[in-house]
Formats: C-alpha cells, sequence, structure tokens
C-alpha cells in the first residue's frame, strides 16, 4: 500500500497565469447585469500540490463600455490549472485582472470550492452598486 501522508506535487508560480488571453468587446449598456458561471475551475494548493476544485462565478455592470470575451475568458482560466495560490488568492488575483481589462470595479467574484478535510470555502472578492433582482 501506497504512503501518500506529507507528499507533494510540483506546481508552477502565479507568473504562469496568461491574463493576455483576457480579451474584451465594446458594449453600451452599462447598466446590464452579468453573471458568468463555470462549475470547472481548478488551481493548485501551495501548502500540498493537490488540485483546489470549485465553481467561479463572475459578476458585473459593463461600466467600463466593456464585456468580456468568454472564449478568452476560458483560456484564462485553464492558466490556472498548474498555479499554486491560496483559495483566496485566487479570487482575488482574478478580481484584479478583470477589473482592469474590463475598466470598472463594479464586479464581484466569487468561489466555491469543493469540500476539501470537510470544509467548504467560499471566497468573494469586490462588490456590485446594487443587486440585481433575477
Amino acid at each position: 500500500m501506497a504512503e501518500a501522508s506529507g507528499k507533494s506535487f510540483e506546481f508552477e508560480g502565479p507568473e504562469k497565469i496568461q491574463t493576455g488571453f483576457l480579451e474584451t468587446f465594446e458594449f453600451l449598456s452599462p447598466n446590464q447585469y452579468i453573471l458568468t458561471e463555470t462549475p470547472e475551475f481548478s488551481a493548485v494548493c501551495p501548502f500540498s500540490g493537490l488540485p483546489d476544485v470549485g465553481v467561479l462565478r463572475i459578476e458585473y455592470y459593463p461600466r467600463g463600455h466593456k464585456c468580456i470575451e468568454l472564449k478568452s475568458l476560458k483560456y484564462y482560466m485553464t492558466s490556472f490549472r498548474n498555479v499554486g495560490l491560496f483559495q483566496e488568492g485566487v479570487t482575488k488575483r482574478i478580481y484584479d485582472d478583470l477589473a482592469q481589462v474590463l475598466g470598472t470595479t463594479d464586479l464581484k467574484v466569487t468561489t466555491i470550492y469543493l469540500p476539501r478535510g470537510g470544509f467548504t470555502t467560499t471566497c468573494v472578492e469586490g462588490r456590485l452598486s446594487h443587486t440585481p433582482t433575477l
């Protein structure tokens, strides 16, 4: 029987995140609420080297007159796959990168990670100017 306790896997640093993949398109409806979500997000725990998997939710109002192009967002998200960052740091990094490319802080990024060691972790960075009615 193999003993895994105390083992870790190699991973890459945050410099491997491909912010250059992010593309936008002009969108002149600054009051439209946009929600983009994927259940397929993963990064790596820098403590263990094991994958952290969960849901990524991006909510924003295009106050900077830009929307994120979804194919480019998928490529950007995939660049996190082998990067070691704590869950909280991942959430902040995504918020910072999107705020810059979208030209707005009317943005909220939420990560909801699957249980690890019995704990489910939800991280939220940013906030919306008002809560949408869905």
